[in-house]
């Protein structure tokens, strides 16, 4: 007699560059029993293989950036049980919602020679300002033992054991000296998400935001501190607006230092 059936996992790409997905892939032998547990039916990074809804896992990197997709990733959402955004793209709009900022029919004018050929959304956007999400892996790109934790999580029917903190928590934990402290670096590690392992801080370099805002951040408290160490308002306005620009909390930052020094 045939065995039980298994999850069938799905990972979907809108805009973005690929690189959470190959995180995936990066974690080679432990993609061997994940494997044996589920039924991979579409994975178009890994294999040509499409294989029909419904889902019990999708995995969605990349942000909603054209009309075609808003419609797509409702289709997608509809036949998941199961829907987890990875990565700074799927999560806060990403490196892109840079053009939320910006006047998006000045670049279609200057970019490119036939701009009526060009559909394209005004915002660069979360996979959450569409649909209902059930998780989230911040991250650009996402840690793959955070990956692996939220997948064991779901096949096992548990929570998953997600880091919560700062990033200084996990400078502490790893034993770095503060960067901003002991030598006057710009760091958002005060603000960010934790789950990189405190990279650029364990080698004496300033967090740049990867894992977008933390839970409970407090981003004016931290602009003081940069602005004593000599950052310029544009500066500061820039040094929020980097992988998770569109994050609310990153946002009113760099809108709140915009504001306060007024037009260029």
């Amino acid at each position: 007699m045939p065995g039980p059936s298994r999850p069938r996992l799905a990972v979907w790409k809108f805009a973005s560059c690929d690189g959470c997905q190959l995180t995936m892939l990066d974690c080679e032998d432990e993609l061997l029993p994940i494997a044996d547990r589920v039924e991979i039916a579409n994975f178009h990074e890994a294999s040509s293989a499409v294989g029909d809804g419904p889902y019990d896992i999708s995995l969605v990197e990349g942000s909603i950036t054209v009309p075609e997709d808003a419609a797509r990733i409702r289709e997608i959402r509809a036949q998941s049980r199961f829907l987890v955004t990875i990565g700074a793209c799927a999560t806060s709009g990403g490196i892109q919602a840079l053009r939320n900022f910006a006047d998006v029919e000045e670049f279609r004018r200057v970019v490119y020679a036939r701009p009526e050929y060009l559909r394209t959304l005004a915002t660069s956007t979360p996979i959450a300002a569409h649909v209902p999400v059930d998780a989230e892996l911040r991250g650009c790109p996402i840690h793959k033992a955070q990956l692996l934790e939220l997948l064991g999580a779901i096949l096992s029917g548990r929570r998953p054991n997600l880091p919560a903190d700062s990033v200084c928590i996990e400078c502490k934990r790893r034993g770095n000296v503060c960067v901003l402290v002991a030598r006057g670096t710009p760091c958002l590690g005060p603000v960010t998400h934790a789950g990189c392992g405190a990279i650029c801080p364990a080698f004496h370099r300033g967090c740049y935001g990867c894992f977008g805002p933390s839970e409970a951040p407090v981003p004016d408290a931290l602009l003081p501190k940069l602005e004593a160490l000599g950052m310029r308002p544009e500066e500061l306005e820039r040094f929020f607006q980097t992988f998770n620009a569109a994050a609310p909390a990153f946002r009113a930052a760099s809108e709140s230092v915009r504001n306060r020094r007024g037009p260029p």
